[in-house]
């Protein structure tokens, strides 16, 4: 799968586009940021994404966590969110 990842200048608009197009093609989308300005758009891009599918009956989750990732030979700690379909519940 290729992680979708976001930098501080990144336009929310295009990233919550190809988060909604990943999640209809493929199920489930990654998304990766280093730092607080990357991160924020990140979310920002999830949120209008998250609408976006809403309108389609898509119901998505976000599950985030930690990953080392090595950038110009140096270790760096990422952020990456998971974003899936929220799975339905039958009573």
């Amino acid at each position: 799968m290729n992680i979708i990842k976001v930098s501080a200048r990144s336009r929310t608009a295009a990233v919550a586009g190809a988060i909604a197009g990943v999640i209809r093609e493929e199920n489930r989308a990654e998304v990766q940021a280093i730092g607080a300005g990357a991160v924020n758009q990140a979310i920002k891009a999830i949120i209008i994404a998250k609408g976006y599918l809403a309108e389609e009956g898509v119901h998505v989750v976000c599950v985030p966590s930690f990953v080392d990732v090595a950038i110009d030979e140096q270790e760096r700690t990422a952020i990456r969110i998971l974003v899936e379909p929220q799975e339905t519940r039958e009573a």
